[in-house]
């Protein structure tokens, strides 16, 4: 799942379970530059969905979102999603480069939750381990072959060229991560169906996780409390939120259960990563997705979770135009995955 050196140009796709988003990035002397973009809505019963059918609509999608980003070039860097894919990090003995390869070509098979034949893997050194002397730590992610030749087809498909393929958490981090943060933070991405987690000391996540509540399910627990459509739900909690003044606080009410539960995760996996390295504390949680869209829900975790808590920018050092900053508006939150895929060049 690394990349290939000396492609030149590329764009990062995003197939995500309701929109199709696209980037590519420039590198800049301060940072990068906003080359070209596209998104488009897709039915959330195509991207779930094996069929024919669905794969035809959701190609005619990716299509329409690279047409109206202006992009040229035919490779591309895609996510693959938390659900799809298992990663982790593990601890093994310090050792010379070579003597590591062997040993993660030969062990490989005990860390991951699928026959190594079934599987395509990778792993990065992360560096000296947080916790126990003459231990390194490897960071390590793993998707079934079928699963990825199968996504690897469909966009092959369309005429691009897949360069990379990496799992939506490790691109989350890497878009979220600004240059020479230190201490530990928790960033968290709600998508449509789940939410992914990762626990970043300095640049690198020493613990992923993915919890099965999206805002799907808020819109779930809103529909069945308030008696209201689906749609009307999903507006109440994009609108008002959790705001205990907005609506008389029923909003907030409708959810609480649902919330109490997601919250109580995300406390576990504080405490996991602070049980695991106790010289390490998790200073504060940074929000992306439909979680930084949710009036106030940076407030109710801070109180839940007991750690600040604020809203992220996954365009944090990116140059854009104006016009581009008022068109992205709306969708603005929805693009960490796709920006730190188009943050991995050169490397």
């Amino acid at each position: 799942m690394s990349i290939l050196k000396g492609v030149g140009d590329f764009f990062a796709l995003d197939i995500g379970t309701n929109a199709i988003r696209v980037v590519q990035l420039k590198p800049t002397a301060n940072g990068w530059s906003l080359e070209h973009y596209g998104y488009a809505p897709v039915d959330s019963r195509l991207t779930s969905s094996d069929s024919e059918e669905a794969r035809r609509r959701v190609a005619e999608v990716i299509m329409t979102a690279v047409g109206q980003s202006g992009i040229k070039t035919k490779n591309v860097v895609i996510g693959l999603p938390s659900s799809k894919t298992f990663t982790t990090v593990i601890d093994v003995p310090m050792t010379t480069e070579d003597e590591l390869k062997a040993t993660m070509k030969y062990q490989i098979d005990q860390y991951i939750p699928m026959a190594i034949d079934d599987a395509k893997v990778d792993w990065a050194l992360l560096g000296g381990s947080l916790h126990a002397q003459n231990q390194q730590e490897v960071l390590l992610s793993s998707v079934a072959k079928s699963y990825s030749e199968e996504r690897l087809e469909l966009v092959e498909s369309l005429g691009l060229n897949v360069i990379a393929a990496e799992p939506d958490p490790i691109a989350m981090v890497r878009a979220l991560t600004a240059p020479g943060t230190k201490g530990a933070a928790l960033q968290l991405d709600m998508g449509e169906n789940s939410t992914d987690i990762a626990i970043v000391y300095g640049d690198a996540p020493r613990l992923i996780r993915t919890i099965p509540t999206g805002l799907s399910s808020l819109v779930k627990s809103t529909v069945t409390n308030l008696s209201v459509q689906d749609d009307q739900a999903r507006q109440f909690i994009l609108k008002f939120g959790l705001a205990p003044d907005r609506l008389e606080g029923q909003v907030l009410r409708a959810l609480e259960g649902t919330l109490d539960a997601f919250a109580a995760e995300v406390t576990k996996s504080v405490k996991f990563f602070e049980t695991r390295y106790p010289s390490v504390a998790v200073e504060g949680c940074l929000l992306t997705g439909f979680a930084s869209a949710i009036p106030q829900f940076d407030s109710y975790l801070t109180a839940k979770v007991g750690k600040p808590t604020r809203m992220a920018n996954p365009w944090q050092g990116i140059q854009m135009s104006e016009n581009d900053q008022r068109q992205l508006a709306s969708v603005a939150t929805e693009f960490a995955t796709v920006i730190g895929l188009a943050k991995r060049n050169g490397e």
